[in-house]
C-alpha cells in the first residue's frame, strides 16, 4: 500500500481522537500509557487501535513483551496523521486571528547565521504592525529543524536544503550566500603571525557548533583536504554566551559566519583572526512545507524577513 494512499484513507475515514491516540502510542509506545494521555480506557484504546488497522488493512503496530513499536505502515501513517492535526491547528489558529485581529503564533527555527541582524530586525517590525502576534524563535542545524519541519512543529525554517537531498515536499526560497572565518580574544598569540595557514591552528582549541551540523563537517574536511589531522581540542555549542565568555577568557578560536563575527566584534574584545580558511557553505533560505497553508502572522513575518533580507543582501 502506497503513502499516497494511506494518506487519502487517514483524511477520508479517521477521527481525530483516532489520530490522537496514533500519536500518543508513537510518543510513549505503550498502550496503558497512551490510554491514559487520551483519556480513556486501555480495552477503549486498543479496541480503537483495531479499528483503525481494520480501516487501513495492515498492521500498524507490532505487540511487543513491553509495548509497542509502529511498522513501516505506521511511520507512515503517523506521519500524515501529525500533519494532518498541524493543519487543523493552523485552521483553528486562522480562524480566531481573523476574529481578533492579527495575533496567534508563529514558530520558527533557523540556523545562527541570520541571528545577529536579519532575525531581531524582522521580527521588531512585525511586533510593531502585530503586538499580539506571539513569535517563538529556537536556533539549531538546519537538519534537525527541517526534520521538526517536517513533523508541523515549525511554521518555517531559516537554513539549509542540500543539493542531493531529494525534498519533494518542501519549497526552498534563497536569501543569502555564507562566508566563514575566525574569530578569537583581540590579545590572542596568533592575532600578530604574519601569514597564518591551517596547520598553524590545527592544535589550537575550537569552539564549533556540534557534529553533524553543516558547518562541522565542512570545518572537517577543510583539514582533511589540506592533509592535516581534525583538532582534537573542541567544545561543541550553539550558546552565543558559552562562545562570548569562552573566547575572551581562553586562548580558543571560532569558525564563525562573518555576519556573526561581527555581531561578536562589537564588545570590542574579540577580534577576526588573520586567516583565510576554505571553509565554503551552500546559501541558506526560507524552508517551507508544500502542503502548508501559512496563517496570517507567519505570512506578516516572511514579508518582513524578505524585506529585511534584500536590504542587507
Amino acid at each position: 500500500m502506497t503513502e499516497k494512499l494511506l494518506a487519502a484513507r487517514a483524511r477520508s475515514r479517521l477521527k481525530t481522537r483516532q489520530m490522537n491516540l496514533l500519536i500518543a502510542l508513537d510518543e510513549v509506545r505503550n498502550i496503558h500509557q497512551a490510554a491514559i494521555e487520551t483519556d480513556m480506557s486501555q480495552p477503549a484504546a486498543s479496541k480503537m487501535l483495531k479499528d483503525i488497522e481494520a480501516i487501513f488493512g495492515v498492521p500498524l503496530f507490532e505487540r511487543l513483551p513491553r509495548g509497542v513499536a509502529p511498522t513501516i505502515y505506521g511511520d507512515a501513517v503517523i506521519r500524515h496523521v501529525r500533519m494532518s492535526l498541524s493543519c487543523l491547528t493552523q485552521a483553528q489558529e486562522a480562524v480566531a486571528t481573523l476574529q481578533a485581529g492579527l495575533s496567534g503564533q508563529v514558530n520558527v527555527g533557523a540556523i545562527i547565521t541570520p541571528c545577529p541582524a536579519l532575525i531581531p530586525q524582522a521580527i521588531i517590525r512585525t511586533k510593531r504592525e502585530a503586538p499580539r502576534l506571539c513569535i517563538s524563535f529556537e536556533v539549531s542545524t538546519s537538519n534537525d529543524l527541517v526534520a521538526r519541519l517536517k513533523q508541523g512543529q515549525l511554521d518555517f525554517v531559516l537554513g539549509r536544503l542540500m543539493e542531493q537531498e531529494d525534498e519533494p515536499n518542501l519549497i526552498y526560497e534563497d536569501l543569502s550566500v555564507e562566508t566563514e572565518c575566525v574569530v578569537a580574544r583581540r590579545d590572542h598569540p596568533l592575532m600578530t603571525r604574519p601569514d597564518l595557514r591551517l596547520e598553524d591552528v590545527v592544535d589550537a582549541g575550537w569552539i564549533l557548533s556540534g557534529r553533524g551540523s553543516i558547518l562541522r563537517n565542512r570545518f572537517d574536511m577543510m583539514f582533511r583536504r589540506a592533509g592535516l589531522e581534525i583538532p582534537s581540542n573542541t567544545v561543541d555549542t550553539t550558546s552565543v554566551l558559552v562562545v562570548m565568555n569562552m573566547l575572551i577568557h581562553t586562548d580558543f578560536l571560532h569558525i564563525v559566519p562573518v555576519d556573526v563575527a561581527a555581531f561578536y566584534m562589537r564588545s570590542g574584545e574579540i577580534a577576526r583572526l588573520p586567516i583565510d580558511v576554505p571553509c565554503t557553505m551552500e546559501n541558506y533560505g526560507i524552508i517551507q512545507r508544500r502542503d502548508q497553508l501559512p496563517a496570517p502572522g507567519t505570512h506578516l513575518l516572511l514579508k518582513h524577513i524578505r524585506d529585511v533580507a534584500a536590504e542587507i543582501f
